[in-house]
């Protein structure tokens, strides 16, 4: 008797607590937020730093990026012959963590490379709180995207070919490559390599308008991974190529959220969007593992429906020849 009287509180509990409980995903994209992408403020993000490795020589060093092309190739002499990674972090992000070591370990045994990773956090940090820190970081995203796109185009007119650079963003970092893709273009004419972007941020794109999104044109060849898609990650489907990884490119398998409805959902949800990261750095050593199928629905996909359909390879070393919506399971290939 005493044990059904307490399962009674414990149910009773949990269901005020989910009455009253606003969900992680449904704040974001809620009223509460004010999504700004005003393009007439002429904001200063003369704080973002430039962070270049050329890992065979065991040299890295970094600028701020206002006049950082000039000042790097005065200081640096590069080898026109390899491939610039040039990656952007997202919202909170820092070059000191995870993330940003995550991208240094992948690529410092890719041989014919450079790396640079961008630091925005003056401007994206979680200072003033989750829900002011998320709105103050959507607005700057246009400037700083922007400053990248300048970057990359004096880079370009000082000798580096846009044909050798592949633009890689996490989350706010591929929205910002949206606007850095089309401004680079502007100024030289010329097309990015590639851009790809792994799980770009949802709240205040997904339903926006298509010029404040990554999207097919803002470079030669425009992919999307997809992971949280309706959480943290967007639902627009806008690249030359949109992967969907694992269940419907929503959750991923080891991101379960907990007992309690809605309780959990923030942590699956963060779980999911930074796992997007690990999956893709994952193929730069293994080039073959994620096979992605052309598909109409993940149901199709799970259902093996889309076995005869056209089979491309996801990840760093997809060839770039497909285009259209791709469906990929990571299972089994020991990456969580």
């Amino acid at each position: 008797m005493a044990a059904n009287f307490y399962f009674l509180i414990f149910v009773a509990v949990v269901s005020t607590v989910h009455a009253n409980f606003k969900p992680f995903r449904a704040l974001l994209y809620s009223d509460w937020i004010t999504c700004d992408h005003n393009k007439t403020l002429d904001l200063d993000v003369s704080q973002v730093q430039i962070f270049l490795y050329d890992f065979q020589n065991n040299f890295n060093i970094s600028y701020q990026i206002d006049g950082a092309a000039k000042n790097l190739l005065s200081a640096y002499n590069l080898d026109v012959t390899r491939r610039l990674i040039f990656f952007v972090p997202g919202y909170k992000s820092h070059i000191s963590k995870k993330t940003e070591e995550l991208i240094r370990q992948t690529f410092k045994d890719v041989p014919n490379i450079y790396l640079i990773i961008v630091d925005h956090s003056p401007y994206t940090s979680a200072r003033g709180g989750k829900i002011k820190s998320y709105e103050r970081s959507v607005t700057y995203t246009y400037y700083i995207g922007t400053a990248l796109g300048k970057f990359l185009a004096d880079l370009n007119n000082l000798g580096f070919p846009a044909d050798k650079i592949h633009c890689l963003g996490h989350s706010l970092g591929s929205q910002m490559l949206g606007y850095a893709g089309s401004t680079f273009t502007n100024i030289t004419l010329q097309k990015v390599w590639r851009v790809t972007g792994i799980d770009p941020a949802g709240p205040c794109f997904s339903n926006g308008f298509i010029q404040d999104h990554i999207r097919s044109g803002v470079a030669k060849y425009v992919e999307v991974y997809h992971c949280n898609a309706g959480g943290l990650g967007t639902t627009a489907v806008l690249a030359d190529t949109d992967f969907f990884l694992n269940r419907k490119g929503k959750k991923q398998p080891h991101c379960d959220g907990g007992i309690i409805p809605g309780l959990g959902e923030s942590d699956s949800a963060k779980c999911s969007h930074k796992a997007c990261v690990k999956y893709w750095t994952a193929t730069v050593h293994n080039p073959t593992w994620y096979s992605a199928w052309a598909c109409d629905s993940y149901d199709h996909f799970m259902e093996g429906r889309c076995a005869g359909n056209e089979i491309t390879i996801a990840g760093y070393w997809n060839p770039g020849n497909a285009t259209g919506v791709f469906y990929a399971s990571t299972e089994g290939y020991g990456v969580d």
